[in-house]
């Protein structure tokens, strides 16, 4: 079977029931809260902001742009276009990959969720859980407070309403807001 020639890590990448006590995803934790630990202390502006945003997040492009304070469990996880911008007090849980398109705009206090835990309460007592992944298209603006659960799409060009909870896919070209959000009316479509 696949998945049992797998790590952990690939497991969790891969929507497969992961340990995460495994040694390989402990040590991705380790090496991500460390850098984290540093980014907290820092702003914008401090000279080594950059290199330690490209060890936290490899291949960010140097126009995209992560206000301290940030949380996340990997980092290695998140995939960002050219010219995002997530704002202060964001927690994105990567254990499955979060992408979000070019030019979207990341309120503060959004988190984004992957991990999943067993539905059952006897499964959730072992240390596994599934993640699945979270996509966001280009030019989204994503409201402040709002929640992202895991295995969620956001089409292109679409609207999150601040605190609103994301359970479902929007579809591009969507004002998506409330709990749970809903899709209230198209965007950028010609006036009748």
């Amino acid at each position: 079977m696949e998945s049992e020639r797998m790590n952990e890590i690939e497991k969790m990448r891969n929507g497969l029931l992961a340990d995460f006590t495994a040694p390989e995803v402990q040590e991705s934790f380790r090496y991500c809260k460390t850098l984290l630990a540093r980014f907290r202390t820092m702003s914008t502006y401090d000279a080594d902001y950059r290199s330690v945003l490209e060890q936290l997040i490899p291949g960010i492009p140097s126009t995209t742009v992560v206000v301290p304070p940030f949380h996340c469990d990997h980092g290695h996880g998140i995939r960002l276009g050219e010219h995002v911008y997530i704002n202060a007090g964001c927690t994105f849980l990567d254990g499955a990959c979060i992408t979000i398109g070019d030019y979207t705009l990341i309120a503060p206090n959004v988190q984004i969720y992957t991990p999943h835990h067993p539905l059952d309460y006897r499964e959730r007592r072992e240390s596994k859980e599934y993640s699945y992944p979270v996509t966001i298209g280009k030019d989204c603006w994503i409201g402040g407070g709002a929640i992202i659960l895991p295995g969620v799409t956001i089409g292109d060009r679409c609207i999150i309403g601040a605190g609103s909870v994301v359970t479902r896919d929007v579809p591009s070209d969507s004002l998506a807001v409330g709990n749970p959000a809903v899709v209230k009316r198209r965007l950028n479509t010609p006036e009748e």
